[in-house]
């Protein structure tokens, strides 16, 4: 069990480093490239609030990212939280979002299967104000 875990955490990882260079950059390929082909998530607010499911319905997700986000987020991580299938990221971004500034609190989670992410859950959590 504790090795399943320690898979579960390591893959994870690696998922969010390619999240954030994504947010950062706009170029999502090595995230992409880590999410199976059933993948699902659920997004709080927007033009895919609710439970999307498909690699492909999440490749146009992001590309709605890059739109939104237009030059990139930073993002500061504040904690990491998980068990056997499941890892949650809470992290602070800041950036532009459609020209003006941006501040959030959030928190997403990746689920993983073997060494991929097949699902994936966002909130937000503040107004863009906080510090």
């Amino acid at each position: 069990m504790a090795e399943k875990s320690e898979n579960t955490l390591k893959v994870a990882h690696q998922a969010f480093t390619h999240f954030q260079h994504g947010l950062a950059t706009g170029e999502w390929n090595s995230f992409l490239d880590m999410l199976t082909e059933d993948f699902s998530f659920w997004f709080p607010i927007g033009k895919y609030h609710g439970l999307n499911i498909g690699k492909q319905k999440a490749e146009a997700f992001f590309d709605y990212v890059n739109e939104v986000f237009s030059p990139g987020l930073t993002l500061t991580l504040d904690s990491v939280t998980s068990n056997e299938t499941t890892v949650v990221f809470e992290f602070r971004d800041e950036g532009m979002m459609w020209k003006e500034p941006y501040k959030n609190r959030i928190a997403v989670s990746f689920d993983v299967r073997g060494d991929k992410i097949c699902g994936y859950r966002e909130y937000l959590g503040s107004d863009g104000k906080s510090n």
